[in-house]
């Protein structure tokens, strides 16, 4: 039976008199709870909710979770997310017992193992980001970005220079960029690209002034190109009062060849999820430490963890120059627990092998595609790369048609229609952990589907055909979208 029709007739499965729990009646009639619940909050008619039994509902959602795409099931050409497979050694140890127990209000004494380990990362992301600092408290990339800049802001307000409220981004840039820069009561300036998908360097210097906090940079930016120019750009920022901040979405090809610090980056986040195999999804859950250069490590927010001369760790809350808590305590423990296993098990030999493997991968499908789609910066790329739709675009087939057609096949879509330099873009992250059998197999069915767009454009135009959902009408699910459950009428 067709899985979308199957899923259909479970959810839909609805009659009057099943049940799937029987409650015993209230004592004399009375209303459950009705002594608890204040009488304006008590229902008048019934909620409408499916009569289903139990198999039916269980039946439901497990046959949901097979629809379920992960990275565990397939792969992720996800251009700028770096999905990479997450080693079940690092669940197991998140999860263990010892782990899941523990409060983070338990007294101090009791939780030094827990304090070291959280230590222990900090130091080695700060060895890793050439940096001298981090903290580990923000729960994603974006506050973490937010958390940087917000140590930006007080280094400038502590040297009474309150006219520096404006913050230079390239036109490539991750959109938590100017999002960040806007919460953090900042102004945002763009800087424009040049042809090779690098920033244009001439226009960045001639927007920096005495207004300018600092420059947000991503290294490789996200066309997947390193930006070669960046110590006369660290200079020329430097030399206009700035601060040069590192967003880390792009330190995975990086890893163990090059530091951030060692460019000039004063401030940096990194996405563990992108670089360090923690789970990503979902909204979360997640973790964007923020690192910063010697000189800086006093606005870190509070809590810090804190280690006496006999090793005694400890936790500090009340730093009179830190920031104010970002987060209600150390950050997402578990997730800074799977980072910390991630980065012991690879070692430094391990790690340094990451940047070289991944740029080789994506290096290795662009020149196998770059025959049939449009290749708009020649390569060599780092990580990733993007293409600009179709070559042959005589057909009508566009970005979002080649990327539907893509889930008929069993991949998950790559990143569309970013970077906005490109009108088509199409941006393509194999990362270092998938084996070239997967490489050539994602080629074929590309080479595939362009072989498509020219034989077959209509068929394409209508993918995908074999998933759970096929084709849906996206305009009419944005503007008009289903929020909540309705009893549905025969």
């Amino acid at each position: 039976m067709n899985r979308t029709l199957y899923n259909k007739l479970i959810f839909e499965y609805s009659r009057e008199g099943r049940v799937g729990a029987a409650l015993p009646a209230a004592k004399d009639g009375a209303r459950v709870l009705s002594d608890a619940i204040p009488g304006h909050l008590m229902r008048d008619s019934d909620p409408g909710l499916p009569r289903v039994d139990e198999p039916t509902v269980v039946r439901h959602y497990t046959n949901m979770s097979t629809n379920n795409f992960g990275v565990d099931s397939g792969f992720y050409p996800l251009g700028s997310c770096t999905m990479k497979y997450n080693p079940k050694i690092n669940e197991a140890l998140a999860s263990s017992p010892s782990v899941a127990a523990l409060h983070p209000a338990q007294p101090v004494c009791t939780v030094q193992g827990a304090l070291r380990l959280y230590r222990t990362l900090e130091k080695a992301l700060a060895e890793i980001g050439g940096m001298a600092e981090f903290t580990l408290n923000p729960y994603a990339g974006a506050q973490g970005e937010l958390t940087g800049l917000m140590v930006i802001r007080a280094y400038h307000a502590e040297r009474g220079d309150a006219a520096r409220t404006r913050v230079i981004v390239p036109d490539s840039a991750h959109g938590t960029n100017p999002a960040s820069a806007a919460v953090a009561g900042l102004e945002v300036v763009e800087v424009r690209s040049r042809a090779d998908g690098r920033v244009d360097v001439d226009d960045l210097r001639a927007k920096l002034d005495d207004t300018i906090a600092a420059v947000m940079l991503t290294n490789p930016n996200t066309a997947g190109m390193f930006e070669s120019e960046i110590p006369a750009i660290a200079e020329a920022v430097h030399a206009a009062g700035a601060l040069l901040y590192y967003d880390g979405a792009n330190l995975n090809p990086m890893l163990g060849v090059a530091r951030p610090g060692d460019m000039g980056f004063d401030v940096m986040h990194i996405n563990l999820h992108k670089t360090f195999s923690t789970p990503h999804g979902g909204g979360g859950p997640g973790a964007g430490p923020v690192g910063v250069r010697a000189g800086l490590e006093k606005y870190l927010p509070n809590p810090r963890v804190t280690e006496s001369a006999d090793g005694t760790l400890s936790v500090t809350t009340d730093s009179d120059d830190a920031l104010g808590r970002i987060s209600l305590w150390l950050g997402n423990y578990t997730v800074l627990r799977r980072a910390l296993a991630y980065i012991l098990t690879m070692g430094a030999e391990g790690l340094s092998e990451v940047g070289p493997l991944a740029t080789l991968a994506a290096n290795y499908v662009m020149a196998s595609l770059s025959d049939v789609y449009e290749l708009p910066i020649p390569g060599p790329c780092k990580h990733e790369f993007v293409f600009d739709g179709l070559k042959d675009k005589s057909s009508g087939v566009t970005t979002l048609n080649v990327a539907k057609r893509l889930l008929d096949y069993g991949f998950h879509a790559p990143t569309i229609y970013f970077p906005l330099l490109f009108h088509e873009s199409l941006m393509i992250e194999p990362t270092e952990t998938e084996s070239r059998d997967t490489l050539d197999a994602f080629i074929s069915v590309m080479r595939k589907i362009a072989s498509e767009a020219a034989s077959e454009p209509e068929m394409l135009k209508q993918a995908p055909h074999h998933t759970p959902m096929a084709h849906p009408d996206e305009t009419e699910a944005a503007m008009h979208p289903r929020l909540t459950y309705s009893e549905l009428k025969d």
